[in-house]
């Protein structure tokens, strides 16, 4: 019986637009060419970190951040950057009488901004904030620590194969893939990526909860 569900972050809860402008401005190179960058390295099961690799070869991405926030430009989440069924979705589930947590390979800011939007979550937590990030098998057993659940208990939900779903699987966790963003969409109906789950929508998660008795 499913008792608790997590959540990825990037293209699960929060689109990734403002993330990629942000970088794209602060390399001089338009959106698109980025855009279209990020969805090449995808398609070829890359870091989509590689999109800047490829527009500036040997770029330290720490040093980089470090200069965009001296010059102003710190990350940056609010209410805006929200997919519309997420705060409705997310409390729907609380009502309905499931704990629900949020953890994703983001920055500690990342995870302050996060918190400071009052998401219907029982607790938001980011790689950088526990120094272990996905796929790596460590992140999901701190999600298990996190929650107090037993791994068969935890439905965790994110829209990358690689990263969210077969390590969670791995450690014993239930899996249910999202088709949103670019990995969701493109990586989904891979043979060997095998969730419990599929939804278009977080809307359609409560119901599909219900229906299977889970």
């Amino acid at each position: 019986m499913i008792t608790t569900i997590v959540f990825d972050v990037g293209e699960t809860l929060t689109r990734d637009d403002r993330h990629w402008g942000r970088w794209a401005d602060w390399l001089d190179i338009p959106r698109h060419t980025l855009s279209a960058l990020v969805g090449a390295v995808v398609a070829q099961g890359r870091d989509n970190a590689d999109a800047l690799r490829l527009i500036r070869p040997g770029i330290d991405l720490r040093a980089e951040r470090a200069e965009m926030e001296r010059a102003g430009l710190s990350e940056f989440l609010d209410d805006s950057d929200l997919y519309e069924d997420v705060r409705p979705g997310l409390a729907a589930l609380r009502d309905a009488g499931y704990a629900v947590h949020v953890a994703g390979n983001q920055t500690a800011r990342a995870g302050g901004l996060l918190r400071a939007l009052d998401l219907p979550a029982d607790s938001i937590s980011t790689s950088a904030e526990w120094g272990v990030a996905k796929p790596d098998p460590d992140f999901f057993e701190r999600v298990i620590r996190v929650t107090g659940a037993a791994p068969a208990s935890i439905l965790y939900v994110g829209d990358h194969p690689a990263n969210d779903i077969v390590p969670a699987k791995r450690v014993g966790l239930r899996t249910c893939l999202i088709r949103r963003g670019p990995w969701g969409h493109l990586w989904a109906d891979e043979p060997d990526v095998t969730p419990d789950w599929h939804i278009d929508s977080h809307h359609d998660l409560l119901p599909l909860l219900a229906s299977s008795g889970a």
